[in-house]
Protein backbone atom coordinates (compact mmCIF):
# COMPACT_ATOMS: atom_id res chain seq x y z
CA UNK A 1 0.00 0.00 0.00
CA UNK A 2 1.21 3.38 -1.02
CA UNK A 3 2.27 5.69 1.93
CA UNK A 4 0.92 8.20 0.24
CA UNK A 5 -2.43 6.93 1.38
CA UNK A 6 -1.35 8.11 4.70
CA UNK A 7 -2.51 11.52 3.86
CA UNK A 8 -6.32 10.48 3.05
CA UNK A 9 -9.14 12.01 5.44
CA UNK A 10 -9.49 8.66 6.77
CA UNK A 11 -5.89 8.12 8.06
CA UNK A 12 -6.09 11.73 10.22
CA UNK A 13 -9.57 10.94 11.21
CA UNK A 14 -8.13 7.82 13.51
CA UNK A 15 -3.96 9.59 13.76
CA UNK A 16 -5.40 12.65 14.86
CA UNK A 17 -7.17 11.71 18.56
CA UNK A 18 -4.33 8.91 18.64
CA UNK A 19 -1.52 11.71 18.61
CA UNK A 20 -3.73 13.51 21.22
CA UNK A 21 -4.21 10.37 23.54
CA UNK A 22 -0.61 9.26 23.57
CA UNK A 23 0.58 12.72 24.49
CA UNK A 24 -2.09 12.67 27.70
CA UNK A 25 -0.84 9.46 28.87
CA UNK A 26 2.59 10.01 28.46
CA UNK A 27 2.09 13.32 30.34
CA UNK A 28 -0.17 12.41 33.08
CA UNK A 29 -0.51 8.49 33.75
CA UNK A 30 3.04 7.61 32.39
CA UNK A 31 2.02 5.45 28.88
CA UNK A 32 -0.64 3.33 28.55
CA UNK A 33 -3.23 4.71 25.78
CA UNK A 34 -0.49 5.80 23.68
CA UNK A 35 0.60 2.07 22.74
CA UNK A 36 -2.73 2.30 20.64
CA UNK A 37 -1.32 5.01 17.98
CA UNK A 38 0.19 2.41 16.21
CA UNK A 39 -2.25 -0.28 15.55
CA UNK A 40 -5.01 2.45 14.80
CA UNK A 41 -3.16 3.76 11.79
CA UNK A 42 -2.10 0.45 10.81
CA UNK A 43 -5.51 0.14 9.60
CA UNK A 44 -4.36 2.24 6.99
CA UNK A 45 -0.91 2.51 6.55
CA UNK A 46 1.73 -0.17 7.28
CA UNK A 47 2.98 -0.96 10.74
CA UNK A 48 6.40 -0.24 9.84
CA UNK A 49 5.12 3.20 8.41
CA UNK A 50 3.08 3.49 11.69
CA UNK A 51 6.20 3.29 13.88
CA UNK A 52 8.28 5.43 12.17
CA UNK A 53 5.45 7.97 12.09
CA UNK A 54 5.37 7.98 15.70
CA UNK A 55 8.53 8.13 16.96
CA UNK A 56 9.03 11.99 16.38
CA UNK A 57 6.25 12.51 17.48
CA UNK A 58 7.30 10.89 20.62
CA UNK A 59 10.29 12.76 20.56
CA UNK A 60 8.56 15.88 20.88
CA UNK A 61 6.48 14.68 23.36
CA UNK A 62 9.15 14.13 25.63
CA UNK A 63 11.30 17.16 24.82
CA UNK A 64 8.18 19.03 26.71
CA UNK A 65 7.88 16.64 29.43
CA UNK A 66 11.11 16.73 30.44
CA UNK A 67 10.67 20.34 31.45
CA UNK A 68 7.68 20.00 33.15
CA UNK A 69 8.85 16.84 35.22
CA UNK A 70 12.33 17.89 35.29
CA UNK A 71 12.05 18.07 39.31
CA UNK A 72 10.12 15.20 40.06
CA UNK A 73 11.84 11.32 38.57
CA UNK A 74 13.92 9.00 40.25
CA UNK A 75 17.24 8.73 39.20
CA UNK A 76 18.32 5.43 40.74
CA UNK A 77 15.47 3.81 38.98
CA UNK A 78 16.28 5.11 35.71
CA UNK A 79 20.33 4.03 36.31
CA UNK A 80 18.95 0.81 36.65
CA UNK A 81 17.32 0.94 34.08
CA UNK A 82 19.01 2.57 31.02
CA UNK A 83 21.78 0.00 31.11
CA UNK A 84 19.28 -2.31 30.01
CA UNK A 85 17.51 -0.48 28.04
CA UNK A 86 20.60 -0.01 25.64
CA UNK A 87 21.34 -3.41 25.19
CA UNK A 88 17.18 -4.34 24.71
CA UNK A 89 17.80 -1.98 21.81
CA UNK A 90 20.78 -3.27 20.38
CA UNK A 91 19.61 -6.76 20.52
CA UNK A 92 16.22 -5.77 18.99
CA UNK A 93 17.93 -3.97 15.67
CA UNK A 94 20.00 -6.49 15.35
CA UNK A 95 17.29 -9.40 15.27
CA UNK A 96 14.65 -6.51 13.69
CA UNK A 97 14.40 -8.43 10.54
CA UNK A 98 14.49 -11.79 12.03
CA UNK A 99 12.60 -11.41 15.26
CA UNK A 100 8.42 -12.26 15.24
CA UNK A 101 6.76 -8.85 16.16
CA UNK A 102 3.76 -10.69 16.67
CA UNK A 103 5.15 -13.56 18.80
CA UNK A 104 6.63 -10.50 20.82
CA UNK A 105 3.57 -9.38 21.17
CA UNK A 106 1.38 -12.22 22.27
CA UNK A 107 4.17 -13.30 24.73
CA UNK A 108 4.35 -9.48 26.33
CA UNK A 109 0.70 -9.29 26.46
CA UNK A 110 0.30 -12.79 28.50
CA UNK A 111 3.19 -11.53 30.88
CA UNK A 112 1.50 -8.02 31.59
CA UNK A 113 -2.20 -9.75 31.92
CA UNK A 114 -0.91 -11.55 34.58
CA UNK A 115 1.21 -8.55 36.10
CA UNK A 116 -1.93 -6.69 35.72
CA UNK A 117 -3.82 -8.95 38.20
CA UNK A 118 -1.50 -8.69 40.76
CA UNK A 119 -2.80 -5.53 41.82
CA UNK A 120 -5.34 -7.74 43.67
CA UNK A 121 -2.65 -9.47 45.86
CA UNK A 122 0.13 -6.90 46.05
CA UNK A 123 -0.07 -4.36 48.75
CA UNK A 124 3.34 -4.02 50.28
CA UNK A 125 5.65 -1.54 48.54
CA UNK A 126 9.16 -3.43 46.96
CA UNK A 127 12.59 -1.73 48.38
CA UNK A 128 14.20 0.15 45.46
CA UNK A 129 17.55 -0.18 46.61
CA UNK A 130 17.68 -3.91 47.39
CA UNK A 131 20.25 -6.56 44.97
CA UNK A 132 16.56 -8.53 43.35
CA UNK A 133 15.23 -4.75 42.91
CA UNK A 134 18.73 -3.49 40.67
CA UNK A 135 18.37 -7.18 39.13
CA UNK A 136 14.87 -6.94 37.93
CA UNK A 137 15.37 -3.36 36.79
CA UNK A 138 17.90 -4.24 34.45
CA UNK A 139 15.85 -7.24 33.28
CA UNK A 140 13.43 -4.81 32.55
CA UNK A 141 14.80 -2.48 31.34
CA UNK A 142 16.06 -4.72 28.35
CA UNK A 143 13.16 -6.11 28.24
CA UNK A 144 11.39 -2.96 27.49
CA UNK A 145 14.03 -1.60 25.25
CA UNK A 146 13.95 -4.88 22.73
CA UNK A 147 10.28 -4.48 23.14
CA UNK A 148 10.30 -1.07 22.69
CA UNK A 149 12.36 -1.07 19.06
CA UNK A 150 10.84 -4.22 17.92
CA UNK A 151 7.07 -3.44 18.77
CA UNK A 152 6.53 0.09 20.41
CA UNK A 153 5.60 -1.47 23.22
CA UNK A 154 8.08 -0.94 26.08
CA UNK A 155 6.06 0.72 29.23
CA UNK A 156 4.76 -2.65 30.35
CA UNK A 157 8.02 -4.14 31.27
CA UNK A 158 9.19 -0.77 32.55
CA UNK A 159 5.76 -0.61 34.85
CA UNK A 160 5.94 -4.19 36.20
CA UNK A 161 9.26 -2.67 37.45
CA UNK A 162 7.77 0.89 38.83
CA UNK A 163 4.32 0.16 39.94
CA UNK A 164 5.34 -2.34 42.61
CA UNK A 165 7.51 1.10 44.25
CA UNK A 166 4.05 3.19 45.09
CA UNK A 167 5.84 5.87 43.98
CA UNK A 168 4.25 9.35 44.29
CA UNK A 169 2.03 10.18 41.15
CA UNK A 170 4.34 12.45 39.70
CA UNK A 171 7.88 10.89 40.46
CA UNK A 172 5.87 7.71 38.64
CA UNK A 173 5.41 9.78 35.47
CA UNK A 174 8.40 12.03 35.63
CA UNK A 175 10.66 8.70 36.02
CA UNK A 176 8.38 6.98 32.92
CA UNK A 177 9.25 10.43 30.81
CA UNK A 178 12.99 10.63 31.52
CA UNK A 179 13.65 7.01 30.81
CA UNK A 180 12.37 6.72 27.67
CA UNK A 181 13.13 10.29 26.91
CA UNK A 182 16.81 8.62 26.86
CA UNK A 183 15.50 5.53 25.17
CA UNK A 184 13.66 7.44 22.03
CA UNK A 185 17.06 9.51 21.52
CA UNK A 186 19.25 6.05 20.95
CA UNK A 187 16.16 4.14 19.11
CA UNK A 188 16.67 7.14 16.40
CA UNK A 189 20.05 6.20 15.29
CA UNK A 190 19.14 2.34 14.59
CA UNK A 191 16.23 3.53 12.73
CA UNK A 192 17.77 5.68 10.74
CA UNK A 193 20.44 2.68 9.77
CA UNK A 194 17.10 -0.02 8.48
CA UNK A 195 16.33 2.92 6.42
CA UNK A 196 12.69 3.04 8.91
CA UNK A 197 12.08 6.64 7.82
CA UNK A 198 10.81 8.23 4.61
CA UNK A 199 10.00 11.71 3.30
CA UNK A 200 6.37 10.83 3.49
CA UNK A 201 6.67 9.53 6.84
CA UNK A 202 8.40 12.75 8.20
CA UNK A 203 6.28 14.60 6.88
CA UNK A 204 3.09 13.16 8.16
CA UNK A 205 5.23 13.24 11.82
CA UNK A 206 5.19 17.31 10.60
CA UNK A 207 1.69 17.35 10.00
CA UNK A 208 0.60 15.51 13.36
CA UNK A 209 2.79 17.37 15.25
CA UNK A 210 0.84 20.27 16.49
CA UNK A 211 -1.37 18.36 18.48
CA UNK A 212 1.31 17.66 20.78
CA UNK A 213 1.04 20.50 23.14
CA UNK A 214 -2.79 20.00 23.43
CA UNK A 215 -2.33 15.79 24.00
CA UNK A 216 0.73 17.17 27.05
CA UNK A 217 -1.15 20.20 28.80
CA UNK A 218 -4.15 17.64 29.30
CA UNK A 219 -1.85 15.21 30.65
CA UNK A 220 -0.49 17.46 33.03
CA UNK A 221 -3.65 18.88 33.72
CA UNK A 222 -5.22 14.93 34.68
CA UNK A 223 -2.00 14.14 36.32
CA UNK A 224 -2.90 17.13 39.32
CA UNK A 225 -6.47 16.08 39.72
CA UNK A 226 -6.29 12.56 40.26
CA UNK A 227 -5.21 11.34 43.80
CA UNK A 228 -2.57 8.86 44.78
CA UNK A 229 -5.10 6.06 44.63
CA UNK A 230 -7.54 6.84 42.08
CA UNK A 231 -4.10 7.55 39.92
CA UNK A 232 -2.79 3.95 40.72
CA UNK A 233 -6.22 2.19 39.97
CA UNK A 234 -6.43 4.20 36.46
CA UNK A 235 -2.75 2.70 35.47
CA UNK A 236 -3.23 -1.04 36.41
CA UNK A 237 -6.78 -0.83 34.45
CA UNK A 238 -4.82 0.76 31.43
CA UNK A 239 -1.65 -1.51 31.83
CA UNK A 240 -4.57 -4.91 32.05
CA UNK A 241 -5.91 -2.72 28.71
CA UNK A 242 -2.92 -2.41 26.44
CA UNK A 243 -2.02 -6.04 27.53
CA UNK A 244 -5.27 -7.64 26.11
CA UNK A 245 -4.69 -5.30 23.02
CA UNK A 246 -1.19 -7.07 22.77
CA UNK A 247 -2.54 -10.40 23.19
CA UNK A 248 -5.17 -9.56 20.69
CA UNK A 249 -2.98 -7.90 17.75
CA UNK A 250 -0.04 -11.36 18.65
CA UNK A 251 -2.94 -13.88 18.13
CA UNK A 252 -4.08 -12.09 14.61
CA UNK A 253 -0.84 -11.61 13.39
CA UNK A 254 -0.27 -15.05 14.01
CA UNK A 255 -3.35 -15.96 12.27
CA UNK A 256 -5.24 -17.56 15.75
CA UNK A 257 -7.84 -14.91 15.25
CA UNK A 258 -9.88 -13.38 12.37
Amino acid sequence: MSELFAFTPLFYAVAIPAVILTGISKSGLGGGMGQLSVPAMAIFISPLAAAAIMLPILCLIDLFNIWAYRKDWHRGNVAVMVPGAVVGIAVGAATYRYVDEHTVRLLLGVIILIFAMSYFVQRAPMATGSARSKALGGFCGALSGFTSFVAHAGGGPMKFYLLPQRLDKRVFVGTHVVFFFLINQIKIWPYLWLGQFSAENLTTSLVLAPLVPLGVWLGWRLNQVLSQALFYRLIYVLLFVSGGKLVWDGMAGLGWIG
